[in-house]
């Protein structure tokens, strides 16, 4: 009867091990592709900056309503909305609109201006791929 006994329980044993290593090797992370592209959202090819590289991670947030200013950016970046509704514009009238969810490549050496167009606080990661001592960001002067 031990025996019995002793080979019941090293089979359950094997059992529960296999279950275990089994829904292991099925839960691998999930991967998602967001965007791939070799372009800005306005078409323009992007192209890094010469220089030690850095990159930077910045969380921004923006008010409903609230607005950037015309800036531009000297090196790529890419942003992924977070939360809320985003509109950015170009001089030549070229607008984006994006919300959460979505991911953009920014424009480069390009003014544009951002808004919040909802009602509820925009939240946008940014990641740019720059260079030690260079700005990110430039206020463009009128």
């Amino acid at each position: 009867m031990r025996i019995l006994i002793a080979l019941w329980l090293t089979a359950l044993g094997v059992f529960c091990a296999a279950s275990v290593t089994s829904a292991a090797d099925t839960q691998k992370p999930k991967v998602t592709p967001l965007i791939k592209t070799t372009t800005s959202w306005d078409g323009k090819q992007i192209v890094y900056p010469v220089g030690q590289p850095e990159i930077t991670g910045l969380l921004i947030e923006i008010a409903p309503g609230q607005e950037t200013g015309w800036h531009l950016h000297p090196s790529p970046s890419f942003a992924m909305i977070l939360e809320g509704e985003l509109e950015v514009g170009l001089k030549d009238g070229k607008i984006i609109r994006l919300h959460a969810g979505d991911p953009l490549v920014e424009v480069v050496n390009t003014p544009h201006n951002g808004r919040n167009t909802g009602t509820t606080p925009l939240k946008i990661m940014v990641f740019y791929a720059g260079i030690v001592g260079r700005k990110l960001t430039l206020e463009e002067h009128k």
